[in-house]
């Protein structure tokens, strides 16, 4: 095991099967999976930033709904 499953805190000895007659090669397939997928997880979490943004970034905001037109609305530069 490496330093990243033992910092997840994955250890494999404490897997309980529900389903009875699993065997040697499926367990360790199950235990396999779940490594591959913690690791993942803990590569994601380490690349993710942690919340600072750009002043780009910062500066963008949603695109404002259309303007509607008709009667008492606005309907253009003149009116």
């Amino acid at each position: 095991m490496t330093d990243s499953e033992n910092a997840a805190g994955f250890d494999p000895t404490e897997l309980t099967f529900v389903t009875t007659g699993v065997s040697e090669q499926e367990a360790a397939a199950v235990t396999a999976v779940l490594r591959a997928l913690l690791r993942a997880e803990s590569d994601n979490l380490r690349a993710t930033p942690n919340g600072a943004t750009s002043p780009w970034q910062d500066s963008q905001r949603a695109i404002r709904a259309p303007l509607p037109r008709g009667d008492a609305r606005w309907r253009g530069f003149t009116a």
